[in-house]
This record gives C-alpha cells, sequence and structure tokens, in this order.
C-alpha cells in the first residue's frame, strides 16, 4: 500500500492541482487578471486536447523512453509549474503552463499504471490501482480547503504555493521509492512483462482483443456520461429553480465518496473479480441517474455518490483488469488509448448536450440520454461479469503475463 498511497500524492498533485485547482481559483483570479472568455474557452480546449495528446504520446513511445523516468520528471514539471502560477499576470503565459500540466497529468497516470502493473502483487494490484487514482478526489477536497482556508487569509497566489510544496513532497516520496526500482526496470527491458506493443499494431490490438476493445469502450461510455454530468449539473439545478447550495453539496457527496471507494471497490475487484466491481459502479452510477431524473431535488446527492462511487475507481479497475492479460508495457500503452477515447466521449457527449440545449431549451433529454448510457454500462459490467475471461483473437499479439491464461 505503500506504493499506491504515494502515488495517490501524485494524483493528488497532477490531477487535483495540476488540472483541476484552476478552475477551482477562476473566480478568484479573474479579480486580479484579465481573462477573457474566449481566453476561457481556448483554454478548455487546448488543455483537454493536451490531456489527450500526452496519452496518445505515452501509447506510443513512452516504452522507449522509461516509465521510472517519466514519473520522476513529470512529478518535477508539475511541482515547478504550481510554483509558476502563482505569479503568472499573462494570460497566455497562463495558458501555455496548463497546457503543459494537462499533458504532464495524461502521462503521469500512465506511468503509475505501467510501474503499479510491474511491481504490485496480482493479487492486489486493482487495489493499488484504485487507490492512486482515487487521489484524484482526494484533490478535489484539497482544492475546497485551500479556498475556505487559505485562500481568504493570504490570497488566491498562496494556494499555488501550498500545492507546489506538496508537489515537492510528492517528488521526495517518489524518487525514494523509484530510485530502487529502476536498476529492475533496466534489467527487465528484454522480458515479456515489458514487452511493448509495436505502434503499428496498438490499434489492430485495441479491435481485434476482447479486454482490450471492452477497456476502451467502458472509458469511451464513462467519458461520453460522466463528463457531460459534472459539466452541467449545476446549470441543470438552476434550470429546475433548485438553490445553488444542492450543487456545493452534491460535489462535497462526490468528493468523499470517491476517497473512500478507491480502497473497497479496489479490494472488491481483486477479491470478487473485475467484473463485479464493474456492475458495481455502473449500477450505482446508473441508479443515481434513475433517481436523480425522477426528483432532482431529491435524489441529486444519490446521483453525486453514484458519480464518486463510479468516476474515481473505475481507472484503476480498467487499468487493473488489463494487466491481468497483458504485461505492464502493454498495459500502459492500452490505458494511453482508453485515456484518448474516454476524451473523445466526453466531448461527444458535451456537444451533443450543447446542442439540444440549443435545440430543446432544456437539458432534461440530455439527462435521459446519460441515464440509458448507464444503464448500457450495467448490461457491459454483467456481461464481463458472468463470460469471465477474454481470449484473444490473435495469439501472441501481446506479451502476456506469465500466469495468464
Amino acid at each position: 500500500m505503500r506504493m499506491a498511497a504515494i502515488f495517490g500524492l501524485n494524483q493528488v498533485v497532477s490531477h487535483g492541482f495540476g488540472v483541476f485547482l484552476f478552475a477551482a481559483l477562476l473566480p478568484l483570479m479573474r479579480e486580479s487578471i484579465n481573462i477573457s472568455n474566449w481566453q476561457l474557452a481556448a483554454i478548455g480546449a487546448l488543455t483537454q486536447l493536451s490531456y489527450l495528446a500526452g496519452a496518445l504520446l505515452l501509447g506510443l513511445i513512452g516504452h522507449r523512453v522509461g516509465t521510472v523516468r517519466l514519473a520522476l520528471v513529470t512529478t518535477s514539471l508539475t511541482t515547478a509549474l504550481l510554483f509558476l502560477m502563482s505569479q503568472l499576470r499573462d494570460p497566455l503565459h497562463i495558458t501555455l503552463a496548463l497546457i503543459i500540466l494537462a499533458a504532464s497529468a495524461s502521462i503521469s497516470w500512465g506511468t503509475i499504471v505501467e510501474i503499479i502493473s510491474r511491481y504490485a502483487s496480482k493479487a492486489s494490484c486493482s487495489t493499488s490501482m484504485s487507490c492512486a487514482s482515487s487521489g484524484t478526489a482526494w484533490g478535489y477536497g484539497a482544492n475546497g480547503l485551500l479556498i475556505l482556508l487559505v485562500v481568504p487569509l493570504f490570497g488566491w497566489e498562496s494556494s499555488w504555493v501550498i500545492a507546489g510544496v506538496i508537489g515537492v513532497i510528492a517528488l521526495m516520496l517518489s524518487w525514494r521509492l523509484l530510485r530502487g526500482l529502476e536498476p529492475t526496470v533496466v534489467a527487465a527491458d528484454s522480458s515479456a512483462d515489458t514487452a511493448a506493443i509495436p505502434a503499428m499494431r496498438l490499434l489492430g490490438v485495441i479491435l481485434g482483443e476482447r479486454t482490450a476493445l471492452f477497456a476502451c469502450l467502458i472509458c469511451f461510455l464513462v467519458g461520453f456520461s460522466a463528463m457531460p454530468f459534472s459539466a452541467w449539473l449545476n446549470i441543470y439545478l438552476g434550470e429546475l429553480g433548485l438553490p445553488a447550495a444542492l450543487g456545493g453539496y452534491t460535489w462535497t457527496v462526490v468528493g468523499v465518496t470517491g476517497m473512500i471507494a478507491g480502497l473497497l471497490i479496489g479490494k472488491l475487484a481483486d477479491r470478487k473479480g473485475h467484473g463485479t466491481a464493474f456492475t458495481v459502479i455502473f449500477s450505482g452510477f446508473a441508479i443515481g441517474l434513475l433517481a436523480f431524473m425522477f426528483d432532482p431535488a431529491r435524489w441529486a446527492l444519490l446521483a453525486g455518490f453514484g458519480y464518486g462511487l463510479m468516476y474515481f475507481p473505475m481507472w484503476g479497475v480498467v487499468a487493473g483488469w488489463v494487466s491481468q492479460y497483458y504485461g505492464s508495457t502493454a498495459t500502459m500503452q492500452i490505458n494511453g488509448v482508453c485515456m484518448v477515447t474516454f476524451g473523445l466521449g466526453g466531448a461527444l457527449g458535451n456537444l451533443l448536450a450543447g446542442y439540444l440545449r440549443e435545440a430543446t431549451g432544456s437539458l432534461n433529454l440530455v439527462y435521459d440520454i446519460l441515464t440509458v448510457t448507464a444503464l448500457l454500462l450495467v448490461a457491459l459490467g454483467l456481461f464481463i461479469r458472468y463470460t469471465g475471461k477474454g481470449t484473444a483473437v490473435t495469439e501472441g499479439a501481446i506479451p502476456p503475463l506469465s500466469d495468464a491464461a
């Protein structure tokens, strides 16, 4: 669990601060920095593209650079940029920093997946992955504390400085953990577990092998449903005339649930199987959305609970599931493609939500579609649970783990 805890702290830094702290501090930063609406739109689009580009780049060339080196470089880069953000005042410079932070966060998670896949016990791999991925939820909570406790006393700049200090701590702990692993990585480069999928064959593997295909499909559907849910939730509650505080309470439930779910769902996946874990988290999300559509005022908190239960541990469960069938480097590559499909699903979902709201003047249909998508995820989880292990279409296409069937 030491490795999972340290990598969870890395997720707090790379995703909680590097990706989400700017949005949390934006209203306060705009009081002293002139950031226009079109610049905000550009930041949103460019950081999303940067995140996807980082995931794709890692999948294609990450194995050539070395994940231990990349993990330390990305943490160092993120930490330096967090400190720098406290001093930036030019919107262009802020945009460039956020673009680099987004790509660094994407690459950081990919390296975590590879390292845990290689060194963690196979019996607890999903637990370690899910605990690490839930660091993002802890980052959400840390952002809230910074806004409530730090900003009123010391200003928004201090939040970036504190985030940078936490980044230094994460870097020191990571260095102590990884320096003992690096020689092993070098010595194992020729082993089956570290063999990479050739870039020209990666798409064929995704399309031709069930586990890889389903992992990408899950991430696409989660992106399609979860990203619009979070992006439009407060707007939808306002559209229904519900108090703004309800949105705040809902997001508090999301964060707290995500903090706890990482450990519990990871253990469930390791003990009862990944299909069971998928079924549980997707069912929670679907039930929350069904209740929310029936009575938004009463069941908004349940929808937040379902979202937190599903979204944060999902990344760890998917990566842990893939690692049961593929070597650590191949797992990292497939996970990179999963992150790309997640981003594509989220972009498509948000575009559809914007179009439907413009066309109908309401978000009711949008949340109906998200509910149906959640039910499709439940069906997919049940299918994985009851069909057991996937069998590769092309034998020998991927270097499997020595104990994989």
